[in-house]
């Protein structure tokens, strides 16, 4: 268990093209949702959890999230020119991190609930975890319409199946990121070589969560957090 402020990547890169047509004259980070972007509600984690530094990587319309983050102290990596996806994306932004385990944030979720880099934090045990996930259960999760990723164990593991969904924040190792050849990659692949070595754990989230991937999410997510406070 390590309480040891983590360095985070909110990823924040993406074309967000489903969330169009929202996405055309900004990127998806900054659709607002309940009055503040959808990376300010990242942020938001972040800061709570005593993540230091903080950086997004960044590549449609970067200079709008640069102008919008700079402010805030939040450092940015511009990918340039191709998007280099979730894997490439955080072994390119390594140098700005400046420290290993990391946290990876996406920022196109909404949480009712208590702050997940928290609960991994509390759960995060380094001598047998190279990463550790928070899921979804089903029935707790708004806006996605999936039988789930991950099927959780009594021990804490995970396997790929039908059981609960990947909430997007993780803590992770980043050692294996050197093993990959590829520019762009997603961090399935890694994911992959930690589940055969059974070093990959999930942790299973009790409050709520609401994917803000498409523009239907944004007033489910609303009334999610709406009926949280009330």
């Amino acid at each position: 268990m390590s309480f040891t402020p983590l360095p985070v990547l909110m990823f924040a890169a993406g074309f967000g093209t489903r969330m169009h047509p929202l996405t055309v004259d900004r990127p998806k980070p900054l659709i607002p949702v309940a009055g503040k972007p959808l990376i300010d509600h990242a942020l938001a984690f972040a800061r709570d959890a005593g993540c230091e530094p903080i950086v997004a990587n960044l590549h449609y319309k970067s200079q709008m999230l640069k102008d919008h983050l700079a402010p805030l102290g939040v450092a940015t990596v511009v990918e340039h020119p191709d998007i280099l996806e979730t894997g490439g994306g955080l072994r390119n932004a390594l140098p700005a991190l400046m420290g290993d385990p990391v946290v990876t944030l996406n920022t196109d979720a909404i949480w009712a609930g208590p702050n997940p880099i928290r609960l991994l934090q509390k759960t995060w045990n380094p001598e047998k975890m190279d990463g550790l996930l928070i899921c979804i259960p089903t029935d707790h999760a708004i806006g996605h319409q999936s039988s789930g990723d991950f099927i959780l164990t009594e021990t804490g593991r995970i396997k790929r199946g039908p059981g609960q969904i990947y909430g997007g924040v993780q803590i992770i190792k980043t050692a294996l990121l050197d093993q990959i050849e590829s520019a762009a990659f997603s961090l399935n692949v890694v994911w992959d070589m930690m589940l055969k070595q059974k070093r990959l754990f999930g942790l299973s989230y009790p409050g709520h969560w609401c994917d803000v991937g498409h523009p239907a999410g944004i007033e489910l997510a609303e009334e999610m957090l709406n009926d949280h406070r009330v």
